[in-house]
């Protein structure tokens, strides 16, 4: 009887397999919270005086005061207050995605299950979902303001949203690529 349980029982992680997944969960963990502040901030670009946004937008008095209006009509760039409605929606869902993802696959390390390998097949393909609706942000804004942009414009919060798209895709590939060399191993 002793044997027949042995056998039946589920072949255990390596300790490197246990550390990369340990890997990819850390540092979808910090994509999400560098895109989280990059949406929640949303001044990506400054350039002469005036500060673009996905919420505001800026200008810089004789003073340094910084005054910022919602109205984003004001800043005489054509289509951005229409244009910037869905790439902040994007960049917002691609972290509410990476969130569910994230959340895939701790519990498919924490519950190993029968499910637990689609359970992170699932979270990686939702972490790669989210570095599509993040770039195409990321690509939009940029597109959008093209006649004001300088590359020492780009402010950190906009480097944050760059690097945690980069991130996503990195992890998502890694998920996919780590979950299909075990699954050929089992």
């Amino acid at each position: 009887k002793a044997q027949r349980l042995l056998a039946h029982r589920r072949p255990r992680k390596s300790f490197f397999e246990t550390l990369i997944r340990s890997l990819i969960i850390l540092c979808v963990a910090i994509a999400v919270v560098l895109s989280s502040i990059s949406v929640c901030d949303g001044r990506w670009l400054f350039t002469r005086g005036q500060l673009f946004g996905l919420w505001h937008f800026c200008t810089v008095s004789n003073g340094s005061v910084l005054k910022c209006v919602t109205d984003l009509s004001l800043a005489n760039v054509e289509g951005l207050s229409v244009g910037v409605i869905p790439i902040r929606s994007m960049v917002s869902f691609a972290v509410v995605v990476a969130i569910f993802g994230l959340e895939l696959l701790m519990v498919s390390q924490v519950c190993e299950d029968a499910n637990a390998r689609r359970k992170w097949s699932v979270g990686s393909i939702l972490i790669l979902s989210s570095f599509l609706l993040s770039a195409t942000g990321v690509l939009s804004f940029s597109i959008l303001v093209k006649d004001h942009l300088t590359f020492m414009g780009f402010t950190l919060t906009y480097w944050c949203e760059f690097v945690a798209a980069f991130l996503f895709f990195l992890n998502g590939i890694s998920g996919l690529h780590i979950n299909s060399l075990t699954q050929a191993r089992n």
